[in-house]
C-alpha cells in the first residue's frame, strides 16, 4: 500500500510543511511519497518524512487500473473493499479554494486516463485529515459513516479572538484533527 500526495503549492509554505509532517506520522515514512517536488530545498525538508520524487505521479509510469485517487467530487464513495483493487492511493496536496474549483479533476484525474477516483465525502478536509479518513478506511476497515467529524470549527487564538477553520475535520478522541504545530503556527502568526 502506497499513499502519494502530489505537491501542487508554488512553494512548501510553512503550513504545508507542517502539515506534511503530520501526514508521515499518520501513514508511516514508509507508505509514503512526496511528488512533484522541484527544489532540492523542498527535497532535503521532506526525504526524512517519507520517499520523495522530482516528477509528478503523472510521470513514474504507475498501472493505472491500480490507482485510486481520492477527489470530493468522485461518484464513488472509498469502501474497505477498495484496499483489494488498488495499490496506489493519490492525494492533491492542493491550498483549499473557497468554493472548491474541481483541481482534483484538472491537476490529476484528468492526466491519469485508466485510473479510478474515490470520495471520502463531498466536503473539503485539510489533506492530513484526508490521510487518516482513507487510512482508517482502507487499513483498519472502518466505514465512511462510522467516522465523525466536525465542520468549520472554531480555533480560539487568545481570549476573545478565534479563527473559523473552514474546512470538514475528522474527530479524535473528540478533537478536531490538527497538528500541534500548525496549531501553534495558526494561534502564533500576525495578521489575519
Amino acid at each position: 500500500m502506497h499513499y502519494i500526495l502530489e505537491h501542487l503549492e508554488p512553494r512548501l509554505y510553512k503550513w504545508c510543511q507542517l502539515e506534511y509532517e503530520h501526514i508521515s506520522k499518520i501513514v508511516g515514512n514508509e507508505q509514503l511519497i512526496f511528488t512533484n517536488i522541484k527544489s532540492k530545498s523542498q527535497k532535503i525538508k521532506l526525504e526524512k518524512l517519507g520517499k520523495v520524487e522530482k516528477n509528478s505521479v503523472v510521470n513514474l509510469g504507475l498501472e493505472t487500473k491500480k490507482i485510486c485517487i481520492l477527489d470530493p467530487f468522485a461518484p464513488k464513495t472509498l469502501t474497505s473493499e477498495d484496499r483489494k483493487r488498488f495499490d496506489y492511493f493519490i492525494f492533491g496536496g492542493i491550498l483549499g479554494d473557497y468554493p472548491m474549483r474541481a483541481r482534483t479533476k484538472e491537476e490529476l484525474s484528468s492526466k491519469l486516463p485508466g485510473a479510478e477516483t474515490r470520495n471520502i465525502g463531498k466536503e473539503q478536509m485539510p489533506t492530513d485529515n484526508a490521510f487518516y479518513v482513507v487510512k482508517e478506511i482502507i487499513e483498519h476497515g472502518k466505514k465512511l459513516e462510522e467516522l465523525k467529524f466536525k465542520d468549520s470549527p472554531e480555533l480560539e487564538v487568545k481570549e476573545g479572538e478565534s479563527i473559523i477553520m473552514p474546512f470538514r475535520y475528522v474527530l479524535v478522541n473528540g478533537k478536531i484533527l490538527m497538528s500541534k504545530k500548525l496549531e501553534y503556527l495558526l494561534k502564533t502568526k500576525k495578521g489575519f
